[in-house]
């Protein structure tokens, strides 16, 4: 049963009740990225969380969604993307109230690393369930509200987890940033049961366990000593692991080859790889993703910890920087991309250094003295150039890629988003928490701004290297015609991909 085979009838008012089931699984996913953020210092706090537990409260996620994502993809394919779309928001609720309700920091990373693999589960539905469910001509709209889903996401996620904690209701602190998400995922079970039809792939690709497994291997031992090892003073068997990581990922190199040619479904499709610009692409995503998670993690312990602000203030400053990303990723794709090309993501690398450069002067100039007001028109610079890159970046990494490989190309994409925000939520340890560690006692404030000071400096020198990987990107990617993905093999590859447009919403936004 194909996916357009099972598409619900024009005229059946249920599908618009599907698109909002979606949506709303799409928006607790990008709203529970930003959620957290803003609460990690009051996590911190009042659970007596070591700074190694922040960083995996944060990485956990990003690491299971990441090494689940295409996987996930694959099992709606074969087992229906309803079914599993639905398991994932089941265990997604879930894993939310073990959040809310968990007793200790380490519970509390174990619950996230669930939440991340559930979200693994359900977010790869989105796009096949709405190619199921809309004809062709309808999808234009379509996406147009997924757009609007994430602007809105990006907006009110760290709003929403600000007065959330900062409200302390019912005495639970930083708990309801979780538990917010019961009630949504019971609505979304029980409507999505009713309103979701069901569809699969005519021709599924087999899972690649053995892929997934040497994948969070080799990214456990490249970052788990990274995250540990300045807790446990740099131990010899760190740098050896770190080493080893390299290992197992020429042994996932040599096992896709092994799997491709045994039965054609490897959970990367290394033949992408020959494609110039989608090497670069991945090489631009995955420094990309390693600059913001290191950016939004110490930019919120800069503002809580290191000046003392309260977490609805340090949540109200970061509005500017969410509504420039909004947008600058608005006007990039309609009416910048199509005139420049790829010279419109190069901009916005160069714009979103500036606006670093200009932070990292204010922090300097201004210290422990420094206001939400003067941090704005640096944020607003860098949201600027932000918007430019995250919402036309998937659409040129991905238009020179053979059609029969767009589904494998969009979830890799994506995956590697989520490795490197993993990677740089992993390196705080060493561009941030090392400052730290350096200074005398008893001068929290004045440390934190010259550990934030310093991480801004290498944020901002890997953006350089992103400017140059880029002009390896077609100078003008092909834009995507409405209709085109019916050309997709048995619409398999939108399971295991996510929209662009959904792709911005992964982004670690503040």
């Amino acid at each position: 049963m194909t996916s357009q085979s099972s598409a619900v009838p024009t005229g059946d008012r249920r599908r618009w009740f599907a698109l909002a089931i979606v949506m709303t699984a799409a928006f607790m996913d990008l709203v529970d990225v930003t959620i957290v953020n803003v609460a990690l210092p009051t996590i911190q706090q009042n659970e007596g969380a070591s700074d190694s537990q922040i960083q995996w409260i944060t990485a956990g996620y990003a690491l299971a969604f990441a090494a689940g994502l295409i996987t996930g993809g694959r099992l709606g394919d074969i087992h229906g993307r309803k079914r599993i779309f639905l398991i994932g928001m089941a265990g997604f609720t879930l894993a939310s109230a073990l959040c809310g309700f968990a007793a200790n920091p380490d519970m509390l990373v174990a619950s996230r690393l669930l939440q991340g693999g559930m979200a693994a589960l359900m977010v790869p539905q989105v796009l096949s369930i709405v190619h199921a469910t809309f004809p062709a001509h309808e999808r234009g709209k379509v996406f147009g509200l997924f757009g609007a889903v994430v602007g809105l996401g990006a907006v009110s996620g760290p709003l929403l987890g600000a007065l959330l904690t900062d409200g302390n209701l019912f005495g639970l602190e930083w708990r309801p940033i979780f538990l917010i998400n019961l009630p949504v995922g019971i609505a979304g079970l029980v409507l999505g049961s009713r309103f979701i039809s069901e569809s699969k792939a005519p021709k599924a690709l087999r899972l690649d366990l053995v892929g997934v497994g040497l994948v969070t291997v080799g990214l456990l031992m490249l970052l788990y000593p990274l995250t540990e090892g300045r807790a446990l003073g740099w131990p010899l068997w760190g740098y050896v692991s770190m080493v080893g990581a390299l290992g197992v990922f020429a042994a996932l190199v040599a096992y896709e080859k092994h799997k491709t040619r045994r039965d054609g479904s490897p959970l990367v499709e290394l033949s992408l790889f020959r494609v110039k610009s989608f090497a670069a692409g991945i090489a631009v995503q995955l420094t990309f993703g390693i600059t913001l998670g290191i950016f939004f993690l110490v930019w919120t312990l800069y503002m809580q910890i290191g000046l003392g602000w309260g977490v609805l203030r340090a949540g109200l400053t970061g509005i500017p920087f969410s509504i420039a990303v909004s947008v600058a990723a608005g006007i990039s794709v309609e009416k910048l991309v199509p005139r420049f090309g790829r010279k419109v993501l190069q901009a916005g690398a160069l714009t979103m250094a500036t606006g670093l450069l200009m932070y990292l002067w204010a922090a300097g100039r201004y210290g422990m003295e420094i206001t939400s007001w003067q941090m704005a028109l640096p944020l607003v610079v860098m949201g600027l150039g932000m918007g430019l890159i995250v919402a036309p970046l998937t659409d040129a990494v991905l238009s020179e890629v053979p059609k029969e490989h767009s589904g494998s190309a969009s979830g890799l994409i994506n995956t590697t988003l989520q490795m490197g925000n993993a990677l740089g939520l992993g390196l705080v340890s060493v561009v941030f928490f090392g400052v730290i560690d350096d200074a005398a006692p008893g001068e929290v404030g004045p440390v934190f701004v010259d550990a934030f000071q310093n991480s801004l400096g290498w944020v901002a020198g890997v953006l350089g290297a992103i400017f140059l990987l880029m002009f390896a990107l077609p100078k003008r990617p092909k834009q995507h015609v409405e209709g085109a993905e019916e050309e997709l093999p048995g619409a398999a590859a939108p399971a295991s991909a996510e929209p662009a447009e959904k792709a911005e919403g992964l982004v670690p936004t503040p």
